[in-house]
């Protein structure tokens, strides 16, 4: 039970995620003048429309297919994990991690300039760091969620047994995961 519970949270939020990661993509290819930049918290924060060929930072800009085969391998794993997670915490993480990353291949599919090589729309410019999506976050928050998880104690029965909606379990019950 809790496994497919997870499962369909995974798959519920990936699916929410990827629909706003395409959604918001398209508002700002139709919005958006590209290079042009429309501030929303001084200089801190902007909307700027970019076609990245490369991956954070640009990096990798020439080697756009690599990225695209890195990026179907990570969709890959994330679901494989997916498959054999259990709890609501870990549906959520993989979910975002899931939609962020689906969002950015399909980009690397679709887009101009070829099938496979295409540059992936970015609009949420950070100052003068880095220009960024709403994809970008969500793969942020995943790993985010994931680290907190970690910090916290993936192994602690009685937060399992929150997110299953179990009973806890005992704290003499000598799981010996501790």
């Amino acid at each position: 039970m809790r496994r497919k519970r997870a499962i369909m949270v995974a798959l519920v939020v990936g699916a929410v995620a990827l629909v706003i990661d395409r959604v918001t993509k398209a508002m700002a290819e139709a919005w958006l003048e590209p290079g042009a930049s429309v501030p929303v918290l001084a200089d801190l924060l902007s909307l700027r429309l970019v076609y990245n060929p490369g991956a954070a930072f640009s990096l990798g800009a020439g080697s756009t297919w690599i990225l695209t085969v890195l990026s179907l391998v990570a969709v890959i794993v994330t679901i494989v994990f997916a498959v054999r997670l259990r709890g609501v915490w870990w549906g959520i993480a993989l979910g975002l991690i899931l939609g962020g990353a689906l969002g950015n291949l399909l980009d690397r599919l679709f887009n101009p300039p070829s099938f496979g090589q295409g540059h992936v729309t970015d609009f949420i410019a950070y100052g003068d760091l880095f220009i960024g999506n709403v994809a970008d976050i969500l793969l942020v928050a995943g790993f985010g969620l994931i680290g907190v998880r970690a910090v916290i104690g993936s192994h602690d029965r009685r937060a399992d047994a929150a997110d299953a909606g179990d009973a806890p379990a005992p704290a003499d019950a000598g799981n010996g995961d501790r």
